[in-house]
Order: structure tokens, then C-alpha cells, then sequence
């Protein structure tokens, strides 16, 4: 396939909010785990820099929460599992969309062509 910084961009932008759903549901399988801290991902200033240097690539990163925790030591906070939840469903919504957009241009200029 036609690989372009658009493509790779939004294929990075996908495997990142993917990885960050399955974090946020590990978070609140755990929310009553003694001891358990969250886990965060990153990925969207890596990939900024990425497409500003004309590549699109980038991996996502997992780290842990340096949020306060409870006498448990759990820091699970539900709102903002929550909230982050909300967040990257839209996200990958919108980078699914963007990349059938891709995909249909490049099928109408196949056909065309």
C-alpha cells in the first residue's frame, strides 16, 4: 500500500488509543487491587515530533501513575478512568474516520488513474 506520513501518522494514532483502551481497562478491572497504580500511555507528542520530522511513525510508551494513592496504595481514581475512557473512544473514532477518508482518496485515484 501507499505508505504516506498521513498514513503512518494515523496508523500510530490508532495502535497508541488502542493501547490505551486496554490500559484504562486494566486500571478498572484493578480498582480495588491493594497496591496496584495506574498505567498511562503516551504516544501523542512522540508523534507530533514524528510527522514534523516527515515520518508519522512513532510507538506508544506505558508507564505507571505518580498519582497519589490510597492508604492501599491503589490510585485508580473511576472519574478519571472515566473521563480518559470518553476521551480515546472519540479519538479513535475520529482516526478511523480519517483514515477511510485516506483510503477512499486512494481508491478514487486508483480508479481514475
Amino acid at each position: 500500500m501507499l505508505e504516506s506520513v498521513t498514513s503512518r501518522a494515523l496508523e500510530s494514532a490508532l495502535d497508541g488509543l488502542s493501547m490505551r483502551q486496554k490500559a484504562i481497562a486494566n486500571n478498572i478491572a484493578n480498582i480495588n487491587t491493594p497496591g496496584y497504580t495506574a498505567e498511562r500511555v503516551s504516544f501523542e507528542d512522540a508523534l507530533a515530533k514524528s510527522v514534523q520530522q516527515g515520518n508519522g511513525a512513532t510507538t506508544a510508551t506505558m508507564s505507571r501513575s505518580l498519582e497519589p494513592t490510597r492508604e492501599d496504595g491503589n490510585n485508580v481514581n473511576l472519574d478519571t478512568e472515566t473521563l480518559s475512557n470518553t476521551t480515546t473512544v472519540l479519538q479513535y473514532q475520529f482516526a478511523t474516520q480519517a483514515e477511510n477518508q485516506v483510503l477512499t482518496s486512494i481508491r478514487a485515484a486508483l480508479k481514475d488513474g
